[in-house]
Order: structure tokens, then C-alpha cells, then sequence
């Protein structure tokens, strides 16, 4: 049996900062004098009672948490966390639908950016949007880890179960330590993308926004428009350095940026393979566009450069319509989205290293046919890969490629077209978002998703962001079987 009680606990520590969160909005919609005052108060009030309470149920409970615990806490304080961030939402009356609100909070927390309406927000709303982009961008519980005195014993399996990739780097050998340095490193770059954009001409408050969305890799501009709203090539440099800075492993981000050890980024495969994509893309794109657009070639080489770090990071930000490019480069940028960045990074996707371990895989194995009695080691940045390794890489593919097509034909059940389903569902499991335009096509919104398949986007949304096995363990028989 699952110490319930410990996972209560925790939970209501995570809801008191949920609600620090909701009472810094509140003090934006205060400032602006919006009316969404009584909602951001109602909603703190409520959440921070919801906090005491779990902390109630699980005030005698023994702080030790086991692997098990660990992954039960990570997935259910990224569901609790939507369900108290719909509040803002419904008590205002911006979105009165509670299938409408979670998707919308959903989508925030697991920086996925999409959004089932288009409609003009309050300042206090819009910035809980993005700040629940910023806080999901590494991690919930991660944040907790770093600013919180220690609730539990198993910071490092809370740690495993909420980081992203195959990889789990450290700056330090203490996890809390460790943690502490990588939000600086988050914190820092924040800053600095909001100095830059707001001298590239954005207003102060659409910098903070923005510099939170970017960093996270979120996506959910506040406006319908993306970045096209801006039209200033300034600011678009400005997104492409700051997006292609969030894909990075921020242990290699701090290393390069905090340390000047830029030799460790070119001796990185993941880096290289990063690199790499962005370039190959972005020049057959710039190539694409500059032929069959009437754009200057600078105009061409920055518009694919930023639709294609964009969507390799999955920040789904866009300057321009996509929607006519030839079908080739729709292929690439599929390629990108399924990807992603780096692992340790705020991007989604596969993430770089698992390709770049496939890859190596797969050779190996044309190798392995040729000398079959030969000992060949798979060494990804100077390490062996363990079988282990390659048993869990096999298992990710799979099982992501199998939720490919059993959620595309969820969709298509529910009345999609099968291109439309599937570009549904790998904008989702990669929390990607409307990388191609406001609009999937011309015939299909985000608002016209039935009800059954915006619970199901959610559902991909949250297993994209947990890399599907610190969701899918809780339903197995053997999680909840005492050994």
C-alpha cells in the first residue's frame, strides 16, 4: 500500500505555492485594476485552504518516500495543480466550462500552449498563464526541491521522476544543491530575456510574459497572433537566441554560459545532433520560403530559423503562416516537433539523446550482424550504454509510438480527418502546441475539438511532459502491490 498520507502531505506544501503564485496575480490584476480581482482572491483563498487540508490528512505521516511514492506524487501534483488552476479561469467567467478550464490549465502547466478560445484576457489572467508556463517548464515539484526545506527523504527519486530524458546530469552531487543552481541558471536567463526584448521594443509587461513563455519553451503567447503580432525582426532574433538557450541541457547551459567550457558543447552528441537539425531544417526551409515567397533571403533565413528552433524546442511560437509550405518541409518540421531539444532542458519531445542513442543502436547492430562474436560497446558522450539502457530506449520508442496511433485513431473515431488527428496528437505529446499557425487547417480550430478529445489532449498533454513512464506506472498491478 502507498504511503497516502506522505503524498497528501507533500501535495498540500505544493498547493501553499500554488497559492503564493495565484496571490502574485492577484497583486497584477490589483495594479491594472481588472476584474478579475475577486477571482484571483477567491481562488487563493480556496487553494490555500485545499493545502491545509491535505496537510491535515497527512500530518502524521512518516517522512520516507520510496521510488513508488515518488512517482504517485510527481503525477497526481500535476493534476491537482490543473484542477486548482482552472479557478482563476471559472470565477472570472473567461472560461466557464470546466472541460474548457482544465484543458487550458493543462496545457499552461505542461508548457504545451494551446488554447480552445481566443479571447481578450485580463492582465492578472494572462499573467498566470504564463506563469504557470514558467513554473512547468522545469518541473513543479523540481521548483519545490529547490526553494522548500526538504518534506520528505527522496528528493532524488522525486527528482528522477519528474526530470526529462534518459539522463539525469548534476552540477553537484546533492540534489537540493543541484537544483538550486539549475533555477538560477533558469532565473538568469529569464532576466536577461526580458532586458533584451524589451530594449528590442516590447512594453515591460509583454517582456516579462514572453521571457517566461520562451524560457519554458511554453508557447501561449498573449496574443492570438504569436509573435507575427509584433512584426519586428529585433524581437525575433531575440526569441531565436533565447529559445535555441532553453532547448540546451542546463547543466551544459551553466557549464557554458557560467564556467566558459564551450568546448563541452561541441564534444556533446546531443548538442552536436541539436545543432545539427536546426541547421539541416533551417536550410532547406530558408530555401523553401525564399522560392516560393516574396521575401528578401535575410527575411527567409530568419523566419526558418525561428519556425524551426520553435518547433524543435517546442515552444510553439510562429511568425509565419505555415500552412502552404510544400509537404517536404512539413515532414522535417514534424521530424523537429517529434524530436525535440535536449534532455534536462524545458523542451519536449523525444528529446536529441534518445535519437542520438537509437542511432548509435542501430548501427551497432549492422555491425553486430557482420561480427557476431565481437564485443561492441554503444558509447554515447565517453559511457557505455548499459542493455538496461537499450531495454528502457526500446521500451520509450515504443510505447510512444503506440500512443501515436492509438490516440490519432481515438480522434479519428470522434470525427477527424487522419492528417488533422495525428498532427493533433503529436502537437500534444510533444507539448508543442499551434507551431504551424493559429490554425492546424483551414477547416479545423482548436475550439472545435469535441468534448472526449479535449480530455484525451489533456491526458497526452501531462504523459508528454512526464515522458509517459511516471504516468503510465500508477495503473499497473504491480505498483500498488506491497513487496
Amino acid at each position: 500500500m502507498r504511503n497516502l498520507q506522505l503524498v497528501s502531505k507533500i501535495i498540500g506544501y505544493l498547493l501553499y505555492f500554488e497559492a503564493l503564485l495565484m496571490l502574485a496575480c492577484l497583486g497584477v490584476s490589483i495594479y491594472f485594476g481588472d476584474d478579475d480581482v475577486f477571482a484571483f482572491a477567491v481562488s487563493t483563498v480556496v487553494t490555500f485552504v485545499a493545502g491545509l487540508s491535505f496537510c491535515y490528512f497527512g500530518r502524521e505521516a512518516q517522512n520516507r518516500l520510496n521510488r513508488r511514492d515518488s512517482y504517485l506524487v510527481v503525477a497526481s501534483t500535476w493534476i491537482v495543480f490543473s484542477l486548482f488552476g482552472i479557478l482563476p479561469y471559472i470565477i472570472s467567467g473567461y472560461i466557464p466550462t470546466f472541460t474548457d478550464a482544465f484543458f487550458e490549465a493543462m496545457s499552461n502547466f505542461t508548457t504545451t500552449g494551446l488554447s480552445t478560445f481566443n479571447v481578450e484576457m485580463p492582465h492578472g489572467l494572462i499573467f498566470w498563464r504564463s506563469l504557470a508556463q514558467w513554473i512547468g517548464g522545469l518541473g513543479i515539484v523540481f521548483f519545490t526541491i529547490a526553494i522548500l526545506p526538504s518534506f520528505a527523504d527522496g528528493d532524488v527519486k522525486i527528482f528522477a521522476a519528474e526530470s526529462t530524458g534518459p539522463t539525469k546530469n548534476r552540477l553537484h552531487p546533492r540534489i537540493r544543491t543541484n537544483s538550486r543552481w539549475i533555477w538560477v541558471m533558469y532565473l538568469t536567463l529569464t532576466i536577461a530575456c526580458v532586458v533584451c526584448l524589451y530594449f528590442a521594443g516590447m512594453g515591460v509587461f509583454d517582456a516579462i510574459n514572453h521571457s517566461m513563455i520562451t524560457t519554458a519553451t511554453g508557447g501561449h503567447s498573449p496574443y492570438g497572433d504569436s509573435i507575427a503580432h509584433f512584426n519586428s525582426a529585433s524581437i525575433e532574433y531575440v526569441e531565436i537566441i533565447f529559445m535555441f538557450l532553453s532547448g540546451i541541457n542546463f547543466t551544459i547551459l551553466y557549464s557554458m554560459l557560467f564556467k566558459w567550457r564551450f568546448k563541452q558543447m561541441f564534444k556533446n552528441s546531443e548538442m552536436r545532433f541539436y545543432v545539427g537539425a536546426i541547421a539541416v531544417v533551417t536550410v532547406f526551409l530558408a530555401i523553401s520560403l525564399f522560392a516560393n515567397y516574396d521575401m528578401s533571403l535575410e527575411h527567409a533565413i530568419r523566419s526558418s530559423l525561428f519556425e524551426t528552433i520553435s518547433i524543435i524546442t517546442s515552444t510553439g511560437f510562429y511568425s509565419e503562416n505555415l500552412s502552404h509550405l510544400p509537404q517536404f518541409t512539413w515532414i522535417m518540421l514534424f521530424f523537429c516537433m517529434m524530436v525535440g531539444a535536449c534532455s534536462g532542458s524545458t523542451s519536449g519531445g523525444i528529446k536529441s539523446i534518445r535519437v542520438v542513442m537509437l542511432m548509435k543502436n542501430i548501427r551497432n547492430e549492422f555491425r553486430r550482424i557482420l561480427h557476431p562474436n565481437a564485443v561492441l560497446p554503444i558509447r554515447v558522450n565517453g559511457e557505455v550504454m548499459t542493455r538496461s539502457t537499450q531495454s528502457t530506449l526500446a521500451a520509450f520508442i515504443s510505447l510512444y509510438i503506440l500512443i501515436l496511433i492509438v490516440a490519432s485513431l481515438a480522434f479519428v473515431a470522434m470525427g477527424m480527418e487522419l492528417d488533422i488527428a495525428f498532427e493533433v496528437t503529436i502537437s500534444c505529446i510533444s507539448n508543442c502546441g499551434p507551431a504551424f499557425g493559429p490554425e492546424i487547417d483551414a477547416n479545423f480550430g482548436w475550439d472545435t475539438i469535441p468534448l472526449a478529445g479535449k480530455w484525451l489532449c489533456s491526458a497526452l498533454m501531462l504523459i508528454g511532459r512526464l515522458e509517459i513512464f511516471s504516468v503510465f506506472v500508477i495503473f499497473t498491478k504491480s505498483f500498488w502491490k506491497d513487496v
